[in-house]
């Protein structure tokens, strides 16, 4: 409750430092609720700082048993992981298998048809291949072979120290002209702001960025899926890895649908010009020392309250979704990968990469679909994605929320599968 309490504190204080510096004008945000990830990380350094000193205070004698059985895992070798860490199977008993990639140990799943169209599903930020578990039989009895991944770092995958020399051996910006280009983005409006620098690489050189995940998923479907024109699905911020794969080799994929893009708040090009300073003082208080908080939300009911913003039906926040997602959060170097990730404020974005050259070139086309009800991306802004020319249909789902595949998917499974069939006869 006290937790609770200190939460409801920090959000009014967000509202109100918002109404003094007329953010919700300077970023032209369609509410005056605080969905900015970056007001957002005040809040979670000021929580961490007070947690820091006060959880063990709170904590009743069955959460200090739970966080003992949570350090014992994280401390569990990896040999241990793989013997007892990693379920034999999803909840649908969809196998997971492992795929040694650079050295790291990838989970994955396949089910469907070997013979059929080639899907490969991509999480979005925080969540693993369980996230579309309620989609891959539907789409594999629909005729198709259906793949779905742990993207380094997340998952059941491995999760090297970010800035370690056996992470930096296998970074995906090595070998890359970064740099800082320019590119035309988007507001949340449906407007347009011309010229915005955009810095590509990683402040801190972590391997966790996109060209690392993009160089994953394409050699996940050279080594494993051995074929080309392979169609990417891919939720929320697994977009961009999606689209940077295609854009860095166009020959392997014949379309893109995104589900809920993510137009990454935590992005110096989307941050006003006063915040970079204050959101780079935060990271770094929260590399430092958010361990405790990380600690403090790591249970069942405190990831089940946060699922309910995303997920505008609350019923489908279940206790089974709520496991698949925090299980894997609970092993060893999981925190260093959440907050390595909330630093992460360069990299590619979604307008940059459906203007690249080379996706037109290729005539790869995009679908995308969005549940009305996200409180986190813009409609306008979606809806504005119309004025790329890989572009070729916006769908919108009302009535759900981030994740439409896993909250409605009766009505996502469908769009993907008319999405292959119209990739098929064209």
């Amino acid at each position: 409750q006290d937790f609770a309490a200190a939460c409801q504190t920090e959000e009014t204080a967000c509202l109100e430092l918002m109404a003094r510096w007329n953010i919700t004008r300077a970023w032209k945000m369609p509410s005056p609720r605080p969905k900015s990830c970056a007001l957002l990380m005040i809040s979670l350094m000021l929580l961490s700082l007070s947690v820091n000193r006060r959880v063990q205070g709170f904590a009743s004698p069955r959460h200090k048993a739970w966080q003992s059985a949570r350090h014992a895992r994280s401390t569990a070798t990896p040999e241990d992981v793989s013997q007892v860490g990693v379920p034999f199977a999803n909840p649908l008993g969809i196998e997971n298998r492992f795929w040694e990639w650079r050295g790291q140990r990838i989970r994955y799943q396949a089910v469907g048809n070997k013979s059929g169209p080639c899907l490969l599903l991509v999480h979005g930020l925080f969540v693993n291949a369980d996230h579309w578990r309620r989609n891959m039989e539907a789409l594999a009895d629909a005729g198709f072979q259906v793949f779905a991944i742990d993207l380094l770092g997340y998952g059941y995958s491995s999760k090297p120290p970010p800035c370690s020399p056996e992470a930096r051996a296998i970074n995906g910006e090595n070998g890359r002209e970064l740099g800082t280009p320019s590119s035309d983005l988007g507001t949340s409006d449906g407007g347009e702001r011309k010229g915005v620098p955009v810095q590509m690489a990683h402040p801190l050189g972590s391997v966790y960025n996109f060209f690392t995940w993009s160089e994953q998923l394409r050699d996940f479907v050279q080594e494993i899926i051995k074929t080309q024109q392979v169609t990417l699905v891919c939720n929320s911020i697994g977009s961009i890895s999606g689209l940077q794969a295609i854009v860095d080799q166009p020959s392997l994929f014949n379309g893109i649908l995104i589900v809920n893009p993510n137009f990454r708040e935590l992005h110096v090009a989307e941050q006003p010009f006063f915040l970079p300073p204050v959101v780079s003082a935060v990271q770094g208080l929260l590399r430092e020392y958010g361990q405790p908080l990380f600690d403090a939300l790591a249970n069942p009911s405190t990831v089940k309250t946060i699922l309910k913003e995303p997920y505008h039906d609350a019923s489908q926040v279940t206790d089974e979704l709520v496991n698949v997602l925090l299980t894997p959060l609970l092993e060893r170097g999981s925190a260093d990968v959440v907050f390595d990730t909330l630093s992460y404020s360069a990299g590619p974005l979604p307008e940059q990469l459906l203007q690249d050259d080379r996706l037109e070139v290729a005539d790869i086309p995009v679908w995308v679909c969005w549940g009305e009800e996200d409180p986190w991306t813009p409609s306008g802004r979606v809806r504005a994605l119309e004025r790329y020319k890989s572009v070729k249909r916006i769908i919108p789902l009302p009535g759900v929320g981030h994740c439409p595949h896993d909250e409605a998917p009766d009505l996502v499974n469908p769009i993907i599968i008319d999405f292959v069939k119209q990739l098929r006869s064209t």
